[in-house]
Parts: C-alpha cells; structure tokens; sequence
C-alpha cells in the first residue's frame, strides 16, 4: 500500500516488512507513482486514446518518443511490424522515413480489415508502406517478408502482434536473422507481467508475456543482447524508462 501525503512531502510504503517514507520529490518516488500510473493507465485503456496523423496508435507515448530517436539515430532500410491493427505505428514509421530521406517499412498482420487496409492505402504515407496479410509466424509470410526486406543494410524489426509467451518466441526464432548488427529486434508489451493483477489483466500474464519471451530468447543468442537504448539527452537524476516495453529491446550485436 502507499500513501500520499503532499502536505509532508512523503510518499508512506507499507510492505510485509513494514513502513518507510519516501521524499516525494525523488527518483523512487517518482518510479513508486510511475508504476501505479501505468498499471491504472493500462486499466483505463490511456493508450487507446491516441493517434498519428489521423490514425489510431495504440503505444504509450513516451515509448514512441524514445522509440523515434532509435529510429533517427539508425535510419533503417527497412522497418519491419508484426501487428497492423489500425496502422497508426505503420503511419508513424512512414512519416519518419519520409522525414529522413530515407526506409520504408512492412506491417503484417493475420487480418488486416477492410477499413484498416483503406484507410493505410489512402494515407499520405502509403508509398513507404508494403502490407502482408497472413500469421507473423507462417514460413509462407516470413519468407515473402525476407524476399521483400533483400539485402537491406539497416533492418529494425518490432513485434506487436499476439503477446503470448509462445507466439513471441516463434516470432523471435523467424525474424531475429533480419535484423542487422547494431540494431534490434523489440519484443513489445512486456508490460503485462506488471498488470496481472488489475482488473484488466490476468493471473498467467506474470510468465506469458513478450518480456519473458526475450529474456528466454537471449539465454542462447550469444549476439543478441537485452539492451535499453541511452537516453541521447538526459538533464534529470532519472535513468530508467515509464515503458510498456520492459525487456524489450533486443540488440544485435554481431
């Protein structure tokens, strides 16, 4: 349990152990708020709330901001997504390479709806975007997905699709060979195994989830590495990320 006292500037934590009092200007606690702001913004459907350039995203924020930075910072050939839904991600992709000078990006999707499909194919963006419709992990799609990447010299792939534990592993075994040394293969929405207990998540989630996926992948990946990318600006004592995407990012290395 926690308390909140601003008259005193405290933060009470009350655990099995029993009750300490954290400053409330500080970095643990601002990580003890930022916890229950994601485990109730994830209940309240915050995500579902956001869009770029007129399409639904359903990403945190603050992950799509670092997330851009990666992107500028590796300026991809390609960016591949497993999981279209409304395509906001794709269209957030597109409108970075566009930005750049520079990528395109495929989505796939084992059902992409008529009024998905349009809306994506109508948009400004729909040059730099190539759809495939089919399982993520289907060797049919993964192989057209690998003839259609070629020998690309900068590929990022990002999984947000199914987050089961065993689809996310059969994603990471299919597509990890894309991804080219320094970039990464990002394993979305780890965050479940932090909400199993609202009331939107599920008990099973604290072991089948795409974080424990990755940190399962890497054990015998010896050039694959879980790395957090740096924060390229940083003028706070702050050093860990408000993410739904713990575990996440992994890196090849070689």
């Amino acid at each position: 349990m926690i308390q909140i006292d601003e008259k005193k500037q405290v933060i009470l934590v009350v655990g099995e152990t029993g009750t300490h009092e954290v400053p409330l200007y500080s970095d643990e606690a601002f990580r003890i708020v930022s916890d229950l702001y994601l485990k109730i913004g994830w209940t309240q459907k915050y995500t579902y709330t956001f869009s770029w350039m007129g399409r639904p995203v359903i990403q945190l924020p603050d992950d799509m901001l670092r997330l851009q930075e990666v992107i500028y910072r590796l300026k991809p050939d390609v960016i591949v997504e497993t999981g279209v839904a409304h395509g906001g991600s794709l269209i957030f992709y597109g409108s970075l390479c566009k930005a750049m000078g520079k990528g395109r990006v495929i989505g796939i999707d084992i059902e992409i709806r008529p009024h998905n499909r349009r809306a994506i194919e109508e948009h400004e963006m729909s040059g730099l975007i190539e759809l495939f419709e089919g399982s993520s992990t289907d060797p049919k799609i993964v192989s057209a997905v690998k003839a259609s990447v070629g020998d690309a010299a900068t590929v990022l792939v990002l999984l947000d699709s199914n987050h089961t534990y065993a689809h996310v592993m059969d994603e990471l075994e299919a597509y990890h060979e894309f991804v080219t040394p320094g970039s990464y293969i990002v394993s979305t929405d780890g965050v479940m195994r932090d909400v199993k207990d609202t009331p939107r998540g599920q008990p099973e989630w604290a072991t089948d989830n795409p974080a424990n996926a990755a940190e399962d992948f890497v054990k015998d990946k010896p050039n694959f590495v879980i790395e957090q990318p740096a924060w390229l600006f940083n003028e706070s004592t702050l050093s860990q990320n408000v993410t739904h995407w713990p575990s996440a990012w992994i890196k090849r290395e070689a």
